[in-house]
C-alpha cells in the first residue's frame, strides 16, 4: 500500500471539514493537510441546507436569549458550557464568512438580514435566499483553493482508523477510480463525515449520508453519544423526501389539516394569528420535534389529507405573493414544481415529516476532541452536545463552522512535538483494514444481498424507531438489527472489479449504517423516558431524575453494544418546561 505522510488528515470535505482545513493552515501555513472525501467537495451535503445560520446580530437579541432557546429547544440535554461557547462564537464565524465572500441577504439599510426560525424566539437566522448551505459551502471551498498545503483526495472512501500506542495516527482509504488502498499516516485525524440518516427509507439526506465516519470511530473504541435522538423535519415532500426549508414557515407559510385548520394551536404552540404576521415563537415556528409530533397526532385523528403519495398536511404560502416567494424562496418553488407539479404561488403543497438530522454521533468534548487521543470530530457526525435532544433549525450550519475551527485548533495543540507516525508500527493495522476488503472479494459462500439487507434495515427503522416509539417495537428493532449484522457477514459482492466499484462502496456503507443503527436502537430501548425527538408511548414523561444524562454506546464487535451514561453539564439553566405559547419577555 502507498503511504501518504501528512500532519493532519480530515475525513469529509463539507462545511466542517473545509472550515477545519482553513483554520489549520491559517494557524500554521507549513502544515501538510489531507482533505479526504468520497465526493467532490461541492457535492457534500452542506450544499443541501436551505434556510440559514443562527447568530446574534440585532439590537433586540442577545447571547443569553440564543442560549435559552438552544438549551430549552434541546430539552435540557445540551451541555451548557458548549452552548455558551457556541452562541458567542457564532456571529464571529458568520461575519468571517462574509469577509470570505458569502452573499448574505441584506436589509434596505445594508445591514445583514435575518429571518425567524423554529424554536428561536428572536429573529437571528442569517440567510442567502433559500440556498444558504450552497453559498456557505462554495465560500469555504473557494477559500481553501488559495492554500497549496491543503491536498485534496476527492472520491476516496475512508475505511478504518490506524491506532497505535493508544492514539490515532492515521487511516486507510480507497481511491474509487482505481480500487487502490492508501495509508494516510497523520499526527491527528479530524472526522467531519456527516450523519447517517440514510438508514431510514424516507429522509432529506442525500445518498452519501451513511455514517461512515461515525462507524470508523465507533469501531476504534470511541463511544457514540445520544444516538437515539433523530430529528424529523416537519416539511418534506411526500414522494422524494426532499426538504422544504423551515424558512417557508419563517417567511410566513402556514400548516393546515384537511379541514383547513392551523392545527398547531391544538398542541401547545400558541394561538392562531393573521396570515403574513411573523410567528417568532409559536405555531408554525415551534421546534421541529413538536411540529413533527403534531403531524403524528393529526394522522391518528384522521385529520390528514389523502394524496397519491400517502397521508399529508398542507403547507400554504400563497398569501406571501409571487414577488416575495421569488426573492426569498426561489428554490422551494422550483422543487415543488419539479417534483410534485405544484406551484406554491398558486396552491398549497402537500408535506409530511421526514428524517433530517442526527443529534447524536461521535462523542467529543467542548474542544471537539474524542476520548481517543489524536482523534477529533465536528459537524453532524459528532456529538459535542450542543443540540441535546432536539436541534434548533439554523444552529447546525454554524455548528460546522464553530466546531470545525475548534477541532483544528485542538489538533494543532495535540500534534505539537509529536514525531511522524512509524510506518512499520502501523503496518499491521493497515493490513487488517485491507484484509476486510479482500474478504469481501474472495467470499464464495455469500447468501445475502446488499439491497435486501438494506431494505430490511430501513423498514425496521421506519416501523420501530420513528417519531413515536414503544418497548415492544424497540426490542424488535434491536433484535432485527443484531440479526442483520450477523447476516451481513454473508453478503454477496457481485461486482469484483476495481474501477469505480459502486457495489463495493454500497456494501461498505451498509455496514456503517447497520453499526450506527444498532447504537441508535440500543440507546433508544434503554432510555425509558420521552425527551425532545425521543418520544415513547410507554414512558410519556421526561425523567430528569434518571435520564438527564447522555447515552454512551460502546462497540463490542458482533455482540450487543455496551450502554453507559455521562452527566449533562448544567451551568446556569436548570431543567424547566418547554413553553412555546408566547414570546420572550
Amino acid at each position: 500500500m502507498e503511504i501518504v505522510n501528512i500532519d493532519v488528515a480530515i475525513v469529509g470535505a463539507g462545511g466542517a471539514g473545509l472550515r477545519a482545513a482553513i483554520a489549520l493552515v491559517e494557524a500554521d501555513p507549513t502544515l501538510r493537510i489531507a482533505l479526504i472525501s468520497k465526493v467532490y467537495p461541492m457535492r457534500s451535503h452542506t450544499c443541501a441546507a436551505e434556510g440559514g445560520a443562527a447568530g446574534v446580530i440585532k439590537a433586540d437579541d442577545s447571547f443569553d436569549l440564543h442560549f435559552d432557546d438552544t438549551v430549552g429547544g434541546g430539552d435540557w440535554l445540551s451541555d451548557q458550557d458548549c452552548v455558551e461557547y457556541f452562541v458567542q462564537e457564532a456571529p464571529k464565524e458568520l461575519t468571517q464568512l462574509e469577509h470570505w465572500g458569502c452573499p448574505w441577504n441584506r436589509e434596505a439599510d445594508g445591514s445583514v438580514a435575518v429571518r425567524p426560525f423554529g424554536g428561536m424566539k428572536k429573529q437571528r437566522t442569517w440567510f442567502a435566499a433559500d440556498k444558504s448551505g450552497f453559498h456557505i459551502l462554495h465560500t469555504l471551498f473557494q477559500t481553501t483553493l488559495q492554500y497549496p498545503t491543503i491536498s485534496r483526495f476527492d472520491e476516496y472512501y475512508a475505511l478504518d482508523l490506524l491506532v497505535d500506542e493508544g492514539r490515532c495516527q492515521g487511516l486507510t482509504a480507497m481511491e474509487m477510480r482505481s480500487g487502490m488502498i492508501k495509508q494516510f499516516h497523520a499526527k491527528a485525524v479530524i472526522i467531519a463525515g456527516g450523519g447517517a440518516g440514510r438508514m431510514f427509507p424516507f429522509s432529506t439526506n442525500g445518498a452519501i449520508k451513511t455514517g461512515d465516519g461515525m462507524a470508523m470511530a465507533y469501531r476504534a473504541g470511541v463511544p457514540l453519544k445520544d444516538m437515539e435522538f433523530v430529528q424529523y423535519h416537519p416539511t418534506g415532500l411526500p414522494n422524494t423526501g426532499s426538504l422544504l426549508t423551515e424558512a417557508c414557515r419563517g417567511e410566513g407559510g402556514v400548516l393546515v389539516n384537511k379541514n383547513g385548520r392551523r392545527y398547531l394551536q391544538d398542541y401547545g404552540m400558541g394561538p392562531e394569528t393573521p396570515l403574513g404576521q411573523p410567528q417568532l415563537k409559536t405555531m408554525e415556528l415551534g421546534p421541529r420535534d413538536r411540529v413533527s409530533q403534531a403531524y403524528w397526532h393529526e394522522l391518528q385523528k384522521g385529520n390528514t389529507v389523502s394524496t397519491q403519495w400517502g397521508e399529508c398536511v398542507m403547507l400554504d404560502m400563497r398569501h406571501l405573493g409571487e414577488k416575495h416567494i421569488n426573492e426569498r424562496l426561489p428554490l422551494v418553488r422550483e422543487l415543488a414544481i419539479a417534483y410534485l407539479g405544484v406551484d406554491i404561488v398558486k396552491d398549497p403543497v402537500p408535506i409530511r415529516p421526514v428524517v433530517h438530522y442526527m443529534m447524536g454521533g461521535i462523542s467529543t468534548n467542548l474542544k471537539a476532541a474524542t476520548p481517543l487521543p489524536g482523534l477529533f470530530a465536528a459537524g453532524e457526525c459528532a456529538c459535542v452536545s450542543l443540540n441535546g435532544a432536539n436541534r434548533l433549525g439554523s444552529n447546525s450550519l454554524v455548528e460546522l463552522l464553530v466546531f470545525g475551527k475548534s477541532a483544528a485548533l485542538s489538533a494543532i495543540e495535540h500534534i505539537e512535538g509529536l514525531p511522524q507516525p512509524s510506518a512499520k508500527a502501523l503496518e499491521t493495522r493497515a493490513e487488517e483494514s485491507q484484509a476486510r476488503i479482500r474478504a469481501l472479494f474472495s467470499r464464495t459462500d455469500g447468501t445475502e444481498s446488499m439491497s435486501g439487507l438494506r431494505k430490511e434495515m430501513m423498514d425496521t427503522m421506519e416501523k420501530n424507531a420513528g417519531i413515536y416509539r414503544a418497548e415492544a417495537g424497540l426490542q424488535e428493532a434491536v433484535d432485527k438489527i443484531a440479526e442483520l449484522r450477523q447476516r451481513y457477514q454473508k453478503v454477496v459482492l457481485n461486482d469484483k472489479s476495481n474501477v469505480f466499484n459502486t457495489d463495493l462502496f454500497q456494501v461498505l456503507e451498509l455496514g456503517s449504517m447497520l453499526e450506527c443503527a444498532q447504537a441508535l436502537t440500543v440507546g433508544a430501548l434503554a432510555r425509558k423516558e420521552s425527551r425532545g425527538a425521543h418520544q415513547r408511548l410507554d414512558y410519556v414523561q421526561r425523567d430528569d431524575t434518571n435520564y438527564l444524562r447522555h447515552s454512551m454506546v460502546y462497540y463490542q464487535g458482533l455482540a450487543a453494544p455496551q450502554v453507559d451514561y455521562l452527566d449533562v453539564v448544567i451551568t446556569r439553566s436548570p431543567p424547566g418546561v418547554r413553553d412555546y405559547s408566547g414570546e420572550h419577555k
